[in-house]
């Protein structure tokens, strides 16, 4: 009986008319591949010219540019402390820690390099579950050492992207609820979850909007104030749109608040005094989590070990980190959580996973740059620079017409520049004006390579750097405002301005 009806099955099949189309471009793709004998020559000897032919020939996406800006994108041959040189040996300071991430520069503690080759050797690879290599079991215990509170490691991601979504999830698991709330302007990476809670202009670039993501205003507009007359009634202010959000969206459905503890990308804001402390009472009150995203101010940036740490009695629930764990030599981020979370998901899977989640190199990388940056007190070095840093900040903001105010915490800074009537000549999604890519070239030609996002202008110079070096830093980026200033047409003023050396 079964056999028969099978037949019919086949037999009725076959007598189905329609044909599937057959292929009719056929590729060669096995063609033998032919390698350029230079390629067997070391790293680092080939030239100029070589390395622009090769780039000619053979173009690369960039990420957050069009393809062609990479033509005027210098090609480095090594870095030298806070320098980078470039294939022609010109000089650049690292006026941004490139991303806000090579935090120890470019030239590495020795133990740092040592222990990446000794765990390359040893045990270059680890598979998850498979096996715990010691490196992974030293790095939990002194992420625990350091942590504040009942804060515990959890996962070690590579990229602050993914300790975002390993956030997510975790709160999301732990709860039972599915919104994430996070703030218009924000930044939290370029994965489907991160860049679904992301608040500014890159998450509109393909349009990948995962469902649960819900937008809240920071305490920091660009075109209205926030009601109130004193500082204290702003942020009450503040608070009470951001809970009446949460009771419209419905407290039970909404997992956790996601906030960057210091707004990086955005300009370098710092919470305004009670706003942390009063969206930890409004998640308390819910029942939300707190998930702070420390992926470009943590170990030491803001001249605290963690930015939150900014905000007296403000404990999250998870934090998610990134750059500043291993100075960005080898990619390794880490989400921790509370004890209570991490005890919850010792009954469950997390449910979240990458093949290199914890990886051994990785953690060998962040293990001995993290001990570094406790041996040699670098959060006290931050702390120690930091007036001399403002001081720097105050002046150029005085000196150039351009410049409409500036902000400043530990070695992390940020310009904003206006157009000569007060407006603001470029929001963050909009290309780049003649007068800023004027800018960008004398910024270039006075030998400064750095992260640009107008109408801000980033300062995170490495947290190694002196205060000679500094001050340098600053005389060549006052060098290069002069041009913005004349590329805006501000007027410029008369006595011309000194700065300290």
């Amino acid at each position: 009986m079964v056999n028969s009806i099978g037949r019919a099955v086949v037999q009725t099949s076959r007598r189905w008319p329609h044909k599937s189309p057959a292929l009719s471009r056929l590729v060669e793709n096995e063609k033998p591949p032919v390698i350029d004998k230079e390629h067997f020559q070391p790293l680092g000897t080939w030239s100029a010219e070589k390395l622009q032919s090769s780039q000619d020939k053979n173009p690369f996406m960039l990420t957050w540019d069009s393809g062609k800006a990479r033509d005027s994108i210098p090609h480095i041959s090594h870095g030298d402390g806070i320098y980078l040189v470039d294939v022609n040996g010109k000089k650049y300071v690292d006026w941004t820690s490139q991303a806000v991430c090579t935090n120890l520069g470019q030239t590495l503690p020795r133990t740092k390099v040592e222990a990446a080759a000794y765990q390359m050797q040893k045990l270059p690879f680890l598979y998850g579950a498979m096996g715990i290599p010691e490196v992974r079991t030293r790095l939990n215990q002194l992420m625990n050492e350091i942590l504040p509170g009942d804060l515990c490691a959890a996962v070690f991601p590579s990229s602050g992207s993914e300790a975002n979504e390993a956030g997510i999830m975790m709160a999301r698991r732990y709860t039972g609820r599915d919104k994430i709330i996070s703030l218009y302007r924000g930044y939290h990476g370029a994965t489907s979850g991160a860049l679904s809670a992301t608040g500014d202009f890159r998450r509109w670039y393909g349009r990948e909007q995962s469902s649960g993501f819900v937008k809240a205003f920071s305490p920091f507009q660009l075109f209205w104030q926030i009601g109130g007359e004193t500082e204290d009634e702003k942020v009450q202010m503040c608070l009470n749109m951001l809970e009446e959000q949460i009771l419209n969206e419905g407290p039970e459905t909404i997992a956790s608040v996601l906030i960057e503890s210091v707004m990086g990308s955005a300009g370098c804001f710092v919470m305004p005094p009670g706003y942390m402390q009063g969206v930890r009472a409004i998640c308390d009150k819910y029942g939300i989590l707190l998930h702070c995203d420390e992926v470009m101010v943590g170990f030491g940036r803001t001249g605290k070990l963690f930015g939150f740490q900014h905000y007296d009695g403000v404990l999250p629930d998870i934090v998610s980190m990134a750059k500043g764990i291993s100075a960005s030599a080898v990619p390794l981020s880490m989400t921790a959580c509370s004890k209570d979370i991490l005890d919850h998901f010792d009954e469950t899977p997390l449910g979240w996973g990458s093949t290199y989640q914890a990886h051994a190199v990785a953690m060998a990388c962040a293990y001995e740059n993290v001990k570094y940056l406790m041996e040699q007190n670098i959060v006290g070095r931050v702390q120690k620079l930091a007036p001399v840093f403002e001081e720097n900040m105050a002046q150029l903001a005085a000196t150039h017409p351009s410049i409409k105010q500036y902000r400043a915490i530990g070695l992390f800074g940020c310009f904003d520049v206006h157009d000569v009537d007060g407006s603001n000549p470029k929001l963050q999604h909009e290309a780049p004006t003649e007068a800023f890519l004027k800018y960008k070239r004398a910024y270039t030609e006075n030998g400064l390579i750095g992260l640009h996002r107008y109408p801000h202008i980033h300062v995170a110079p490495p947290l190694i750097i002196n205060e000679n070096e500094l001050n340098d830093g600053f005389n060549r980026h006052d060098n290069a405002l002069d041009t913005l200033d004349e590329a805006l047409g501000h007027e410029l003023p008369d006595d011309s301005f000194t700065r300290t050396a």
